[in-house]
């Protein structure tokens, strides 16, 4: 489990072809255990080697058709976090790092010192998307200011623009989505299962 909560700006250094892809990845972390799970832009994966500075993990064909992890290259930009422990400060949300599905950025604008961003879910996303409710875009958890139709607003502080890829987002640029966990349980019950 995660929480939203960036803990480190890093970016892909290598891309390595295979049956599962593998991606190395830059980071202030010190060396991470093998087998660590680390929440990457909203994805959860398995850290398959790793030394000082960097990390190794590996993407199935089914993550990279479901994330924007197949659309990483050398230089991408990543959102890290490191798993939740027992005890520690929930500053965000629950966030399982199991990504719903792909929305875009369809448009931003400077409002006072923040960064007023409007996304676009995928229609099976729509009904786990309320105001005032949580979204992870990225990994980052974000409280939703308004809803219409597929579309969510929610503003960037200044703070998260810095420390987050969000910040360097264009619009048409995709995003990982990850829709609250209490909005999915409540839409199943409700026979509105999303994604």
């Amino acid at each position: 489990m995660f929480t939203g909560i960036v803990t480190d700006l890093a970016r892909v250094r290598a891309v390595l072809p295979g049956g599962d892809t593998g991606y190395e990845i830059s980071t202030s972390y010190d060396a991470l255990a093998l087998g660590a799970s680390v929440a990457c832009s909203g994805v959860c994966l398995t850290v398959v080697a790793s030394g000082a500075g960097w990390f190794r993990v590996q993407a199935s064909a089914e993550t990279r058709q479901r994330s924007t992890v197949g659309a990483w290259r050398i230089g991408s930009l990543l959102n890290l976090e490191r798993p939740l422990k027992l005890g520690d400060e929930l500053g965000g949300h629950l966030v399982s790092g199991h990504v719903d599905g792909v929305g875009h950025l369809v448009a931003r604008q400077e409002e006072g010192d923040s960064l007023r961003a409007i996304f676009e879910a995928p229609l099976e996303l729509a009904a786990g998307i309320a105001g005032k409710g949580s979204v992870a875009v990225d990994g980052v958890s974000l409280t939703i200011n308004e809803v219409t139709g597929r579309r969510f607003g929610a503003n960037i502080i200044a703070h998260t623009r810095t420390v987050t890829s969000l910040g360097a987002l264009a619009v048409g640029d995709p995003v990982n989505l990850e829709v609250d966990l209490i909005a999915r349980y409540v839409a199943r019950l409700m026979g509105k299962e999303l994604a």
